[in-house]
């Protein structure tokens, strides 16, 4: 038997339960469910799950409606494509480049030190983009664009509002031995937050057993021999469009483990921007929580490695 194209929830509600149509027309909506005429919502098979539609058939039922999921194929490839552009995300990507662009030329009105409110429209527009990623079934170019757009709204507000964050070094990256950086001072920034803290914990487990960690100032308060990272003139910075996590993997010829690439893809979003990764936001609250707690930079790093061992095993399971 053919497999369905398209799952597809049947319902009708009494017209005077108002609250239950709201609520449920916002989570249809919320699930990216396409409409082929009134009563009639889909999902493509290929991204439905059973509980998807099971909770809200209980739903209706319980408001004295009908609900029933079926299964749905079409007679021609053209029906199909026609359905399929029910999922058509082009319009809201344009509305959501519109917005950047619009937020972008709002930057130029505004002076150093960065307003705190252009942070906050720079994570509202992060979580538009994700709103709409989450439900484009079928990507297409407008994704990439609408990536890209908030990717270069991200770049005008680092080179708009410089922060302590270190610039981009030229150059090549070279590669290491790892026996050469045993039993190490390793120095970097007071107050680590992402990548200093993901590159705190690559160094411990992976490069240097007996790491010893130093949180300064400024540069120039680096121990002599000492080994600098995640700053201006540091042994291991950011290089081109990589941040110091990504530049470390490379110099310790660990970026072909592909769990650390996908922890890297993480560290880089949070800690510059870019193309947003899904658990970006959980790992950012998880160390929001530990920097809270924490009365030390170094409980902190202690901490926040616990999280990257679990993140980066489960990556690895997967």
């Amino acid at each position: 038997m053919k497999s369905p194209l398209f799952i597809a929830l049947v319902l009708s509600l009494p017209s005077s339960n108002k609250t239950a149509r709201m609520r449920i027309w916002r989570a249809l909506r919320g699930m990216g469910c396409g409409v082929l005429r009134d009563g009639v919502y889909l999902l493509p098979s290929h991204k439905f799950q059973p509980s998807d539609f099971a909770d809200l058939e209980s739903d209706v039922k319980a408001a004295g409606g009908f609900a029933m999921t079926v299964e749905m194929n079409f007679k021609s490839s053209a029906q199909s494509e026609q359905v399929r552009n029910l999922f058509d995300r082009t319009g809201d990507y344009a509305a959501l480049i519109t917005q950047i662009h619009a937020a972008e030329k709002s930057l130029v009105r505004l002076q150093p030190p960065q307003p705190p409110h252009v942070e906050a429209l720079a994570k509202r527009l992060r979580r538009a983009l994700q709103a709409v990623v989450n439900i484009d079934f079928y990507p297409a170019q407008a994704k990439r664009q609408a990536q890209d757009a908030l990717a270069g709204m991200e770049r005008a507000i680092q080179n708009q509002f410089p922060s302590n964050e270190p610039r981009k070094a030229k150059g090549s990256i070279r590669r290491v031995n790892a026996a050469d950086y045993q039993g190490r001072t390793w120095a970097t920034r007071k107050s680590p937050w992402i990548d200093r803290l993901a590159s705190a914990w690559f160094i411990k487990r992976f490069v240097d057993r007996k790491a010893r960690f130093v949180w300064i100032d400024k540069p120039k308060d680096r121990p002599k021999d000492a080994i600098g990272f995640d700053f201006d003139g540091a042994d291991f910075t950011h290089i081109g469009n990589r941040v110091t996590f990504e530049v470390l993997l490379a110099s310790f010829a660990l970026d072909g483990d592909a769990a650390l690439n996908r922890l890297a893809a993480t560290i880089h979003f949070l800690d510059v921007g870019g193309i947003p990764v899904d658990d970006a936001r959980g790992l950012e609250m998880i160390l929001k929580g530990a920097r809270h707690k924490a009365q030390r930079d170094d409980a902190l790093a202690l901490a926040a490695a616990r999280v990257f061992d679990q993140m980066y095993a489960a990556y690895r399971s997967a």
